[in-house]
């Protein structure tokens, strides 16, 4: 291991940077953003030579997977450019894996350039097969659009593995036939608990809750899942479904967390750092990259610092109730800010 690598307070070795690139999006998913979003100034958005800046900074103390999100982060202009420049991390061997987590809307442009760019797989969120529903829930996407955003991913040679919240009352009369599409397409799927993020009080939010323990007993009605050893550090556990051989995920930030295995962090692409997405710390790492913006010093100490204050869990939790009715543990920022 690199004798200069980020340890955490509970002797976890932070080897996984999610990088937001911007907070725009062409959708409004309705558990990530409200509808009518203002939208960040572009100069408190770290420019793309900044954003090569704080990877690398983080990647030279032994960060192995960069994952970009955003917001969407196929909207930022000129991104491409970023993702050429990552290249040169993956081809000395600094960095294993570049990946992107994308809707999936703007895949059938940049596919071929991702590829080029040394992505060998995006995480594409889509929560129903259903066109109505998927309009409803991002208040303005094209399912068709994305779903040939997919096929020409693909095409290109991408990996594709497919993200879906659980949404009680929504898609879990899809569960079944989202899990029949991914596997005759050769991908992985995950599913998410929704997390109490963003807009307080959201009408929904609580209703739409589905616990991961239901929807896997009932994929158990009909398949035989075999649960696998594999572990990437993140949250989610995995089983095979002995039918298919596709591989199904479970990511349970509510019902069960697995944060005693975190090795990840998150940089907004304002450049605050969150320690974990489920508290509201964070480091503002912006202030030192451009205080000095020949010289990294600053910049890794205030990383440094940073690492030691992330927190041994998160803390979501829709039982516990404030005085005001509005659930416990939810964080105020949207998804869409702090990235994917």
């Amino acid at each position: 291991m690199n004798t200069h690598a980020l340890i955490d307070p509970f002797q976890r070795p932070i080897t996984y940077l999610r990088l937001s690139v911007t907070d725009r999006c062409d959708f409004r998913c309705t558990y990530c953003m409200a509808e009518e979003m203002t939208f960040l100034p572009k100069k408190e958005l770290l420019s793309l030579e900044e954003l090569d800046r704080m990877a690398s900074a983080f990647i030279g103390l032994g960060v192995r997977k960069l994952r970009i999100t955003g917001g969407e982060p196929l909207v930022r202009r000129d991104i491409l450019t970023f993702f050429r420049a990552m290249r040169r991390h993956l081809d000395s061997g600094a960095l294993d894996e570049l990946t992107v987590t994308t809707n999936g809307s703007q895949l059938h442009r940049f596919a071929a350039d991702l590829v080029e760019a040394g992505v060998a797989r995006v995480n594409v969120s889509l929560d129903t097969l259903d066109p109505d529903k998927f309009r409803t829930l991002t208040r303005r996407g094209d399912l068709a659009k994305v779903l040939g955003g997919i096929e020409a991913a693909k095409a290109a040679g991408l990996r594709v593995k497919i993200n879906a919240v659980a949404l009680k009352g929504v898609n879990d009369d899809e569960l079944f036939s989202i899990a029949e599409w991914a596997a005759a397409g050769d991908m992985d799927l995950t599913w998410i608990e929704v997390m109490p993020m963003g807009e307080e009080g959201h009408p929904d939010r609580v209703d739409q809750y589905w616990p991961l323990d239901d929807l896997r007993s009932t994929l158990e009605e009909r398949y035989t899942l075999a649960p696998l050893s594999e572990r990437t550090g993140g949250p989610a556990r995995y089983v095979r479904v002995e039918e298919t051989g596709q591989k199904i995920g479970f990511i349970t930030p509510l019902s069960h967390n697995f944060c005693e295995s975190c090795n990840r962090v998150r940089m907004t692409c304002t450049g605050e750092l969150y320690m974990c997405l489920g508290q509201e710390d964070r480091a503002d790492l912006r202030r030192s990259l451009r205080a000095h913006p020949n010289d990294d010093t600053a910049l890794v100490a205030g990383i440094r610092e940073a690492i030691t204050h992330k927190p041994k869990g998160h803390d979501f939790d829709y039982a516990r109730q404030r005085p005001d009715g509005v659930p416990g543990g939810q964080m105020r920022r949207h998804m869409s800010h702090t990235g994917g």
